[in-house]
């Protein structure tokens, strides 16, 4: 970051009575045939820390970043896109050129599903120069990456197309994502009805933040556009059954939802906190401490030390859940 249905089977009831003769008994209307919802697996959190283990090992053995234009961001992306080629994933590679640099996004399609009705899932992939990124946004990248395989693990097969992306130079100022929306017809950006986005989702002094679709906390940035408040309300039914308190936090432009929603596409998504301080309430409704949410923001101490592996695993699930839900409807 950057300064449902209920099961249901088909039924054929036939029907006759004594006063009808047989060769006249008619079929009562068969009971419609209804899909089954799918529940959301669990996330392993242990698994999402072994992506962010690899990722401090890439980062480790170049230079101690994975910034863009810089090895390890690319060591990054082949990391991921060889697990997704590998479980099934339609990849490609999307280059893009800003400070004399390439840059690359990679997004992986899911097979199936309605591409008019296109659910998109993602997080930027590069970290600052100072540091590994392992919070930010290593924790969301890799959250997203078990997700995806987590589809393909259970054969997930939703009516809705599912496609995720790993975005570059976010750190820049929201340059692959950007870059990728601005690759889109019109069509092609109407397809996409919905973005999730994961930018630092688990913060050593964690709070749970939703961003705010219908600016229903007041705070001042302005609703996303119409259906980002069901995102956020997917997002916080499912803090609310593990009972953990939510606060809403505003489309203030620091992450990639950005140029999805000057789009008019609808966003939402999970922030566990940057460099601002938690303040005495927000110890009350979270507990820790009141210091900074990351107190390695953009530093060299972002690395897998700098992670809450409770919050992790709650958003990894809240991932989860809100993919699969918002997947079926």
């Amino acid at each position: 970051m950057r300064p449902l249905v209920l099961a249901g089977a088909a039924a054929l009831v036939l029907s006759a009575t004594a006063a009808v003769p047989a060769s006249a008994a008619l079929a009562a209307p068969a009971a419609p045939f209804v899909q089954a919802a799918v529940a959301a697996p669990d996330i392993p959190v242990a698994s999402v820390q072994a992506h962010l283990t690899r990722f401090q090992s890439i980062a480790t053995a170049n230079g101690g970043n994975r910034a863009h234009g810089r090895p390890g961001y690319l060591a990054s992306v082949t990391y991921v896109k060889g697990l997704l080629d590998a479980a099934g994933f339609q990849t490609r590679q999307q280059s893009f050129t800003y400070g004399g640099a390439t840059g690359y996004n990679l997004i992986a399609d899911w097979p199936g599903g309605d591409t008019a009705d296109t659910l998109m899932i993602g997080s930027h992939l590069d970290s600052v120069t100072a540091g590994p990124g392992i919070n930010d946004n290593g924790t969301g990248s890799a959250a997203n990456l078990e997700v995806a395989l987590a589809v393909a693990r259970t054969g997930f097969a939703p009516a809705r197309h599912l496609r995720f992306g790993w975005w570059g130079a976010e750190e820049l100022g929201l340059r692959g994502s950007t870059a990728y929306v601005n690759s889109l017809t019109t069509a092609q950006k109407r397809q996409i009805t919905g973005y999730l986005n994961f930018d630092m989702v688990g913060s050593p002094n964690p709070g749970y933040f939703l961003y705010d679709g219908d600016n229903s906390d007041g705070t001042g940035a302005g609703a996303g556009p119409a259906g980002s408040a069901e995102i956020e309300d997917v997002l916080e039914a499912y803090f609310t059954s593990i009972g953990v308190p939510t606060r809403g936090t505003d489309f203030d432009g620091r992450s990639d939802y950005g140029p999805f929603i000057s789009a008019g596409i609808p966003a939402g998504g999970i922030f566990t906190g940057a460099e601002g301080r938690k303040t005495a309430a927000q110890v009350q409704l979270w507990g820790g401490t009141q210091a900074a949410f990351d107190p390695c923001y953009h530093r060299s101490c972002d690395t897998t030390a700098n992670v809450s592996a409770t919050a992790l695993n709650r958003s990894s699930d809240a991932i989860a859940s809100a993919v699969w839900t918002l997947a079926q409807s």
